[in-house]
């Protein structure tokens, strides 16, 4: 939740509350091509808290959005349903040029880095890629979230190097084509700030910073340069889930999924020979929040 101060499009949000909960919606999809009960039931809990919340807050406008995997899914009726049941408003299942501009909008305003930029948002079903400086020039969403290739390429724990390998050839393919739709591949002659988004590449910025414990304030807008990114990749990949489950920063929920998060967020890095990204902690609840109020 949080409050705008204006309705004009310079406004900017003060947080009221800010919560994660990863329920795993998508979990299996990739492969069913259907939302799990289990999923369903998870994120029906986590809905009904924010209801509950949202109630004692008394908040003016709600809006709330489903993406990659709710796209995907065969039974998303399901899913539409427990929504409206538990939180009192219809889902909006958004199309992923749509994520890709709330994300965008969602990390640049207010980034104190300059542009043009490259904004990447590495969500569990999908990876948003988006170019611009003060709005959404190009974007592109393709389906190399973290969950999505721990499901399709990195079974086991931890994987092998033969897994790790058809996990990169796939990623770097989907990479590739997004970079040609964003127009964002090396030697155009534009120079720009690469931007991650979400939760792979701010656990990967905790891990590089040798954070105690998971601090938004320190995370947020840090650099995070190639070679260190390249090396707590390695370390991710090759450790065990228990290993990654005990490093202080890293929420429980990703755990096994972290790897190939961090592993997108390196190929990306490599394919558009970026020496450094800038992790933010605002994303696309910034943007939803801000076309809530009207002014995104």
């Amino acid at each position: 939740m949080a409050d705008i101060d204006g309705d004009t499009a310079g406004g900017r949000l003060t947080d009221v509350s800010r919560r994660m909960e990863i329920v795993r919606l998508g979990e299996g999809v990739d492969r069913t091509g259907r939302l799990a009960p289990a999923a369903i039931e998870r994120t029906r809990k986590a809905l009904a808290d924010y209801a509950a919340e949202l109630r004692d807050a008394g908040a003016e406008r709600v809006r709330m959005v489903a993406t990659s995997a709710s796209r995907d899914a065969s039974n998303a009726g399901d899913f539409r349903a427990m929504v409206v049941e538990t939180l009192g408003v219809e889902p909006e299942v958004i199309s992923g040029d749509e994520e890709a501009r709330l994300s965008f909008t969602g990390a640049v305003r207010g980034l104190d880095a300059p542009g043009p930029y490259l904004v990447v948002d590495i969500g569990g079903g999908s990876t948003e890629f988006v170019t611009g400086s003060r709005r959404v020039e190009h974007a592109i969403s393709v389906d190399i979230g973290c969950v999505r290739m721990t499901e399709r390429h990195l079974p086991d724990d931890p994987p092998g190097a033969s897994e790790v390998a058809a996990a990169r050839a796939d990623v770097t393919a989907s990479v590739d084509r997004a970079l040609t739709a964003v127009h964002a591949k090396p030697g155009d002659g534009v120079e720009r700030t690469l931007v991650g988004l979400a939760g792979s590449v701010t656990t990967v910025a905790a891990l590089a910073l040798g954070l105690d414990a998971y601090e938004p304030a320190r995370i947020h807008q840090a650099r995070i340069d190639r070679a260190t990114v390249e090396r707590v990749t390695t370390e991710l990949l090759v450790a065990t889930r228990a290993e990654r489950l005990a490093m202080p920063v890293m929420h429980p929920g990703r755990a096994d999924v972290i790897a190939a998060g961090a592993l997108i967020l390196q190929v990306i890095m490599e394919q558009v020979d970026a020496p450094a990204v800038i992790a933010s902690e605002h994303d696309i609840l910034d943007g939803i929040a801000y076309s809530a109020a009207g002014t995104a």
